[in-house]
């Protein structure tokens, strides 16, 4: 019999699928981004709030299956009072809960904004994960699409912010009133509609991918697509679907307002939903926000049920080469709508509320295809080495290191092993740091301290083969008085800026 123990298993690290690890670039590049897009919601007068990862999962409303274990869309977990909570699959839902647990203690109209990650329980696949980031505005207790109009001309004011220039960013509007008003016109109003209105609606929702005539097959008897799969269609007739492509079709929406509103004439809401948004373009454009920045577009489909009137979608119009080598229009990367049902849910009496929200990931990466993040510097540290290991020497280092970062000066004392000189040296050059700070014994005996200059020293290594252009060129290591050290930093660090800007320019 062998007692020998068995040796325990190496644990193997891995990265749960739909989920990715972020990079310090990465990191900075949003919090640039969120912070632009914070200024513009404060300059609009909404605060924020912050609202927990979990919730209980009946307040996710929709997103509840009929199963044992509710997991379907949404990460769940059961509590010890054997209530089912789920990470939030968006930030709005939990905002509904929020202002209807504090609505007695909050002030009307409430105006708000948020940012943080979402969950989805679905299958990841090329750039579909299952955390992103998300960047919500919301007004709750306005009814009048004023609201909805001014939602608008922020996410106008926001791209523009995030550098977008006018041509490249449209904010398309639509209503869910006259998308309503439009299937009852066609005959599909009604409680006993409901599952067709939503086949319908999906249909409308594919016109980006498959076109007008794609729509058109699924508006009808079905759409086999390449690999001979088979979607069922929603079974209209020729009239009926042709009424459906001319509402979808409406490009310049001026020139058919008068067309779609006799089309929708007689139906219970597509007639306030074409004043809707009348009023909605007569703001905007009042405000200086013309059909380039904010359009009347009633191809957009948002939130298929989820939505009860305006609904508004942030879509960039340059193009970008994706995965495949080809030259695509980038597309949406946020929108919204009035959602006057959600909060209603947990009061029992309306309460309107219109919001909108933006995909950070999305957006960060179109943003670095135009070049508008990640741009400024980030200077690495500059490294004080660790010489001798004695306490006056240690407390020498972390002197100098202190009076660096208090000037402002990104420091750090080496808390490495190594002891060898040449080693430290190594870890600040992996480190990208711009200057080493030294001093041996020799120096504080002196009072001096040397500041060797990684960026130039390493330049003219490179470059220089005789010692007399050595002795000509800009000294890559300088001895100054310990009380001076600050000063010689933040002028060498200046040295090197200039050196960069040169080099930009010359490229």
């Amino acid at each position: 019999m062998n007692d020998k123990k068995k040796k325990p298993q190496k644990l193997k690290a891995r990265l749960p699928r739909g989920f990715v690890d972020r990079s310090a670039a990465d990191i900075r590049a949003v919090d640039e981004m969120t912070a632009k897009i914070r200024e513009v919601y404060e300059r609009y007068g909404f605060d924020p709030v912050e609202t927990p990862l979990f919730e209980y999962t009946d307040a996710l409303g929709k997103f509840l299956p009929d199963s044992d274990r509710p997991n379907e869309g949404v990460f769940s977990l059961q509590d010890d009072d054997e209530q089912w909570m789920s990470a939030r699959y968006d930030l709005t839902a939990p905002l509904a809960r929020h202002v209807a647990e504090n609505f007695n203690d909050i002030q009307l109209p409430y105006r708000t904004y948020r940012a943080g990650y979402v969950f989805r329980n679905e299958k990841p696949g090329p750039g579909r994960f299952r955390q992103f980031m998300q960047f919500d505005a919301d007004t709750v207790g306005a009814a009048g699409v004023q609201a909805d109009a001014e939602m608008c001309m922020m996410m106008a004011d926001t791209m523009e912010a995030l550098g977008i220039a006018r041509g490249d960013y449209v904010i398309r509007v639509n209503n869910r009133k006259v998308l309503d008003g439009v299937l009852e016109a066609i005959g599909l109003g009604g409680d006993d509609n409901a599952n067709a209105r939503l086949t319908v609606l999906r249909a409308i929702d594919k016109l980006d991918k498959f076109g007008p005539e794609g729509v058109k097959l699924l508006l009808g008897p079905g759409r086999k697509d390449e690999s001979g799969d088979f979607t069922k269609g929603a079974g209209l007739n020729e009239d009926q679907i042709a009424k459906v492509i001319f509402f979808i079709g409406i490009n310049d929406y001026a020139a058919s307002a008068a067309d779609l509103a006799a089309l929708v004439a007689g139906t219970s809401k597509g007639a306030e939903g074409v004043e809707e948004l009348n009023l909605i373009g007569s703001l905007v454009t009042s405000a200086g926000y013309g059909p380039g920045r904010i359009k009347i577009d009633p191809s957009v489909v948002r939130g298929l049920e989820y939505y009860t009137g305006p609904v508004f979608e942030a879509e960039l119009q340059f193009a970008v080469t994706n995965e495949k080598g080809e030259k695509v229009v980038f597309g949406s990367v946020g929108g919204g709508g009035r959602y006057d049902g959600l909060v209603s849910r947990f009061m029992g009496q309306p309460v309107p509320a219109t919001g909108f929200s933006i995909g950070v990931s999305r957006l960060m990466t179109a943003l670095k295809n135009l070049g508008k993040l990640g741009m400024d510097e980030v200077i690495a540290p500059v490294v004080v080495c660790v010489m001798d290991r004695d306490t006056e020497s240690l407390g020498k280092y972390q002197q100098f290191t202190q009076a660096l970062r208090h000037a402002g000066i990104r420091a750090e004392m080496y808390q490495g092993n190594k002891k060898n000189f040449g080693d430290q040296l190594k870890y600040a050059d992996r480190r990208g740091s711009p200057l080493a700070i030294i001093q041996g014994g020799d120096e504080r005996a002196q009072g001096l301290v040397q500041i060797k200059d990684l960026i130039e020293g390493k330049r003219l290594s490179g470059e220089i083969e005789d010692n007399t252009t050595w002795r000509e060129a800009r000294v890559a290591q300088v001895s100054v008085p310990e009380a001076e050290l600050v000063a010689k930093v933040r002028e060498m660090l200046a040295e090197q800026a200039e050196d960069r800007a040169r080099a930009n320019k010359d490229v």
